[in-house]
């Protein structure tokens, strides 16, 4: 298998990693891919290790670690270093599990905002614009949720069913 990919070419090998030759290159100037050897003016041929390498970079950034990260991670790839690896996709998770909140928060406000606009249908101001506009009290929420939470109940009172 070695040998099949001995002989890719920075095109062979982007499109055997689904990236772009760009991608490769820019990989290249950040030091998360070397350079391959050029034989006094041949082109470059990139072998199996290169292609795995690329695969690496591509998987740690589809679970959310930016460049400098992966370059982090690739510092400890012989496997040896599972307590630094570990806490930094430790750090990973909670970023993520920062963002889920965060998610989740727009998500029940969208949702609250979507609900007064559908139960206020005949009032001359849409609720979800409004809020936006900053035409109603926020309770000092820049998000726009605490908003939407009260046309919500006001709407609710005042056709006596709930929104959602």
């Amino acid at each position: 298998m070695e040998r099949m990919f001995a002989r890719l070419t920075i095109g062979g090998v982007a499109k055997a990693a689904g990236v772009n030759v760009e991608t490769i290159r820019f990989y290249q100037r950040k030091g998360l891919l070397p350079q391959p050897r050029r034989l006094r003016g041949a082109i470059s041929r990139y072998g199996a290790a290169d292609l795995a390498r690329l695969r690496f970079v591509k998987s740690a950034q589809r679970l959310g670690f930016s460049l400098d990260e992966v370059a982090e991670l690739l510092r400890f790839e012989d496997g040896m270093h599972c307590d630094e690896a570990s806490r930094l996709a430790e750090r990973k998770l909670a970023d993520v599990r920062e963002k889920l909140a965060v998610m989740a928060r727009m998500e029940s406000a969208l949702s609250a905002l979507v609900g007064a606009c559908r139960a206020t249908r005949k009032m001359v101001s849409c609720p979800l614009i409004s809020t936006l506009l900053g035409n109603r009290e926020s309770d000092g929420n820049a998000d726009g949720f605490a908003s939407a939470q009260r046309v919500r109940r006001e709407s609710k009172s005042r056709s006596g069913s709930s929104i959602i």
